[in-house]
């Protein structure tokens, strides 16, 4: 094997830290784009185990988790956009989309020739089977929601409309897994931890 060439990737993937979300609402608990891909993976995982044990499902969950973890990666070179201003139109979609593309692939290029077939299925969305690109964007906005609902419950009233938005979009999807996340975990993160442990 010949010496290996230097590569910048994951010193890039590790600024995702220094990366803030919501930067156009005032937050009483920050949030960066590395916490929130962690958390949309591990939602993802949970909804695409849900969808297969449940409801006859037939995806891979750690192809999912993966997806879910590179999902926002093209945001160390673009940022974080706000969500209102990226779909605030269509010129602005499509102008976003292909600054996302061009992204995906400028990070796709910092990693070593060898690896970057291995890495672009999951770096590059456009890759995404369907069923894969739908559980990573439920796991999405479903991580949104559970941000808005701790802001709320944390005295924040700024974040009531971009909850009910959200409550209304994963209500209109009305995909089951989703539901059950909701039923069955969701009410957990608004207990204080003493009663998690069950005291």
């Amino acid at each position: 094997m010949t010496k290996p060439v230097l590569s910048h990737f994951f010193a890039y993937i590790g600024r995702l830290r220094w990366i803030r979300r919501w930067g156009l609402m005032r937050n009483a608990i920050e949030e960066n784009v590395a916490t929130h891909s962690w958390e949309v993976a591990t939602l993802a995982h949970a909804l695409a185990v849900i969808r297969n044990r449940h409801f006859d499902g037939r995806v891979n969950p750690e192809t999912v988790a993966t997806a879910a973890l590179y999902h926002d990666a093209t945001e160390v070179i673009t940022g974080d956009m706000p969500t209102p201003v990226k779909y605030h139109s269509k010129v602005m979609r499509e102008a976003f989309r292909d600054i996302e593309h061009k992204a995906s692939d400028e990070l796709l290029a910092l990693l070593p020739e060898s690896l970057q077939t291995d890495f672009a299925p999951y770096i590059q969305e456009a890759r995404w089977q369907p069923d894969v690109a739908e559980l990573v964007k439920a796991a999405d906005r479903l991580s949104a929601l559970l941000k808005c609902e701790a802001e709320i419950q944390a005295g924040n009233r700024e974040f009531e409309p971009a909850a009910q938005q959200i409550r209304e979009r994963l209500e209109q999807e009305a995909l089951p897994e989703v539901r059950y996340f909701l039923e069955v975990f969701a009410p957990g993160y608004s207990q204080p931890l003493d009663h998690l442990l069950g005291d």
